[in-house]
């Protein structure tokens, strides 16, 4: 093999491993207070998103702006690609989203449940639901997470 064809094999090999580490960016909308949104926050980092954190009064407006029922409401409310992302929901559902949104709008993970990200308790987890919801305000189940 000639030595340029190896740099560009190189070169190539490098483009496409940072490309695969760019970090995806993410909006979160909390309150100061919340030490929770924090952690998910961190856990986000952890899986490969770039949070960016604006910290509000009140969750309220933008859970409205971006379309979350309230009926789903939680802590926090993140947008990502245009898609609403409100509570504890793990990252790998936020990229599940991304990849096969089919009609949703968003996902939630309702209220604040014990051992989902930012919420951990040790090894136990309540079980909980995270929900896909449309346009409409409709919600269906997206994923469900058994206790341990």
């Amino acid at each position: 093999m000639n030595s340029r064809f190896v740099r560009m094999m190189i070169l190539s090999s490098t483009l496409l491993s940072l490309q695969l580490r760019a970090e995806t960016p993410i909006e979160v909308y909390k309150t100061r207070t919340c030490g929770c949104c924090a952690k998910w926050v961190e856990h986000l980092k952890a899986n490969g998103f770039s949070p960016k954190v604006i910290e509000v009064d009140s969750t309220a407006e933008y859970r409205k702006k971006f379309g979350v029922p309230e009926k789903l409401q939680s802590c926090h409310t993140a947008v990502v690609e245009g898609y609403a992302i409100e509570g504890h929901v793990p990252a790998e559902d936020i990229r599940r989203l991304l990849k096969d949104p089919g009609k949703l709008k968003g996902i939630a993970a309702p209220g604040m449940p014990l051992g989902s990200p930012g919420m951990e308790q040790g090894s136990r987890r309540a079980a909980y639901t995270v929900f896909g919801f449309d346009a409409a305000g409709a919600a269906s189940e997206f994923k469900s997470y058994p206790a341990q």
